[in-house]
């Protein structure tokens, strides 16, 4: 009984399949006997016994060859053309295996009983196969009427998978298609009308009540996906990305594989890309030291050296939990690298100095600083002691140890500075500079760029962490303006700032147009299918201590130089005073650990000459 149970839909089918030979057989014999004679009675009344062998053992071997073709394991709802070759393939495989039986002991049987019977045999079953898939379909888009009315951008291999997964009974259901290919248009897959081009979507939108786009084109072009985004953020649709065919996951759904858009489609410039020969040539066999390396940026450098055959990656970091986590990726990802992870402050001179004499460093990249704006400027003097006083310490240790190469991740909030943060950023660029001017083998260079989609602390996660509580959105006022650039962009022009140092460089990217960050929450809202003011509120909450309204990549100063590269640029070195900067650094870090914020900030400024604390909330 247990048997019947668990295998009752293939005896069900089976039992189908048998009843569809035994008609077919015996529609075949009257059809013949009925063009041949034009008489029933005839058709039945010639050796019935002969007919009744023949139509049990024809029907027997047709259910084998369907069996044997694994016409029974498929889930007929979600079927494929493949899944209905099987059935072809399997009748075929029949009627091969019958043969031998008939020209054994019925060699004057006819032929043409056999294969009339063979074709009735292949059209019934996948006939019924057909009628049972629609039917199931049909059924579930009405017990489905509530389900998400979709979009789907791209007529392509991708965009009929995603109809496809849809028609199965998914919570989306498809109504319209957009292609920018005017020959497809007009036309339809699988009864969806591909109904204008990416231009159309919002009439489209409209037209159809679509509440859901699925963007099934991975692999388009920077500009146009960006284009037809920028189209997508005129609707309150939400956007799904669906990924190039070859990163989905099997055995995975497939349409919760599709991604809620990335908001650096929208940044208004080519991602930035290097070669990757020079990088590799200055990382392979050599000793990488990452302070910081948990971080946002330290933890992506430390996974681009890793893909660089380094002789050893040092990770250096204060907070465990995110050291932990980078060695715990690196080591399932690079199974033969040689890690070292160091739990350690830059504060720490003893320590650090330690971790040089063991581990001889010949690449250093220092990531480890206090960045948090608003945090800095209550803190003043944590700031200092870190940021300044840790990178003084790298820096001073990497020239006595002889490093290759030291290269700090610098900001564009040490340009002019308003805030501490920014000015301490600027102190450990003026360290960057003395140590280029007093080292006879280290080349020292800083990397300057803006803000960092994604990073720890950057306003795109912030404001996604708003929309999934219901908003609102916070904008500190409504004409700010950003430079940005992703994680992978900022990493590698860290490494290829590395290839081309030849010691006190300041280098900058090209980083586009800034964007307005009220603008950037505006379609970040739209596109997750919301309407901004109305669903999810945007409150204005006035500029943070030290946060100015647009950020500057060079001072007036420095002047720009053009490098290889067209999209990276050199500020101009400014000259350091070598005989009075070391008593500079020993003064304000000794005011730091007096910790008293005001004298602190008082160093910072004669410090920093261009520090401006003053326009903050200006």
């Amino acid at each position: 009984m247990t048997f019947f149970i668990r295998h009752r839909r293939t005896i069900l089918l089976s039992l189908i399949d048998i009843s569809i030979c035994l008609f077919s057989y015996l529609l075949s014999y009257v059809l013949i006997f009925y063009i041949a004679a034009s008489d029933f009675d005839f058709a039945f009344s010639v050796d019935r016994y002969t007919m009744l062998v023949n139509m049990a053992i024809i029907s027997f071997v047709f259910w084998f060859g369907l069996w044997f073709c694994g016409c029974y394991k498929t889930i007929w709802r979600f079927a494929s053309p493949t899944d209905f070759l099987k059935c072809v393939f399997g009748v075929t495989l029949g009627l091969v295996l019958y043969y031998p039986f008939k020209w054994t002991f019925y060699k004057e049987f006819s032929d043409i009983y056999v294969f009339t019977d063979y074709f009735l045999v292949v059209i019934v079953t996948v006939a019924a196969r057909t009628v049972y898939k629609d039917i199931s379909v049909r059924l579930s888009q009405i017990s489905n009427g509530h389900r998400i009315r979709t979009m789907i951008i791209g007529a392509g291999y991708t965009g009929k998978k995603v109809i496809d997964e849809m028609h199965g009974g998914s919570a989306y259901r498809p109504v319209v298609i957009v292609d920018d290919d005017s020959k497809k248009v007009g036309r339809t897959i699988e009864g969806i009308l591909i109904g204008g081009s990416t231009y159309d979507i919002p009439k489209l939108v409209e037209k159809y009540r679509v509440k859901s786009i699925f963007f099934a084109i991975p692999s388009i072009t920077p500009e146009e996906r960006r284009r037809i985004l920028n189209i997508c953020s005129e609707t309150i649709c939400e956007v799904k990305v669906m990924p190039y065919m070859y990163e989905l996951i099997d055995n995975a759904d497939f349409l919760g594989q599709g991604k809620n858009i990335n908001i650096e489609d929208l940044l208004g410039r080519e991602p930035i890309k290097f070669s990757d020969f020079e990088v590799q040539e200055l990382i392979r066999d050599r000793v990488c030291m990452v302070t910081g390396g948990g971080g946002s940026i330290g933890s992506e450098l430390c996974r681009q050296i890793s893909l660089h055959n380094p002789k050893k990656l040092v990770i250096v970091d204060i907070y465990e939990n995110n050291a932990y986590d980078i060695q715990q990726e690196l080591q399932s990802k690079y199974p033969d690298l040689d890690l070292d992870v160091r739990i350690a402050s830059v504060r720490d001179y003893d320590k650090m100095k330690h971790l040089f004499d063991t581990l001889k460093p010949e690449l250093v990249f220092h990531a480890a600083a206090h960045k948090h704006v608003p945090l800095m400027e209550t803190s003043p003097e944590e700031a200092i002691k870190n940021n300044v006083g840790g990178t003084y310490n790298v820096a001073s240790l990497a020239n006595e140890y002889k490093v290759q190469k030291f290269v700090l991740v610098s900001t564009d909030k040490a340009v002019n500075p308003t805030n501490v943060m920014g000015a301490t950023k600027r102190c450990c660029e003026m360290i960057v500079e003395y140590f280029s001017q007093v080292s006879e083998f280290t080349d020292f260079v800083a990397v300057r760029f803006g803000n960092v989609l994604g990073s720890n602390g950057s306003v795109i996660p912030l404001f996604e962490k708003q929309l999934a509580s219901g908003g609102p959105l916070t904008v500190t006022h409504p004409d700010i303006i950003r430079y940005f650039m992703t994680i992978p962009e900022a990493v590698l022009l860290i490494l290829q700032a590395a290839t081309l140092a030849k010691g006190g460089e300041i280098f900058v990217l090209d980083m586009g147009e800034p964007v307005k960050i009220l603008k950037l929450a505006e379609n970040l809202i739209k596109l997750h299918g919301k309407e901004p003011y109305k669903d999810i509120d945007i409150e204005f909450t006035g500029l943070r201590p030290g946060e100015k309204l647009f950020e500057e990549l060079l001072m007036s100063e420095e002047g720009i130089k053009a490098t290889a590269n067209k999209k990276i640029f050199i500020g101009k070195q400014i000259q350091i005073d070598e005989g009075k900067f070391p008593e500079m650094i020993k003064n304000i870090r000794e005011i730091a650990y007096s910790n008293n914020s005001e004298e602190a900030v008082e160093a910072l400024r004669r410090m920093v000459p261009t520090f401006n604390h003053a326009v903050i909330n200006k």
